[in-house]
């Protein structure tokens, strides 16, 4: 594991966990639709590429022309 992979599971992880306790203790109600939905599948997003070395917006950086 590098260090780019770490950062992405504690990063995927706290934006996670920060929702968890939105919902938990501040009554957040993920049922609605909101722009927590977006922070979710951010935080998931880059959680799996923690596993997976993979991450989709890396695809659109570089046909963008960003080099890696």
């Amino acid at each position: 594991m590098n260090i780019d992979r770490a950062l992405r599971g504690i990063a995927g992880f706290f934006i996670l966990l920060t929702l968890g306790l939105a919902w938990k203790f501040n009554g957040v109600n993920l049922a609605e639709p909101t722009w927590l939905w977006f922070t979710a599948f951010v935080g998931v997003n880059n959680f799996q590429s923690f596993f997976t070395g993979w991450c989709p917006m890396m695809g659109f950086l570089k046909m963008a022309g960003l080099k890696s």
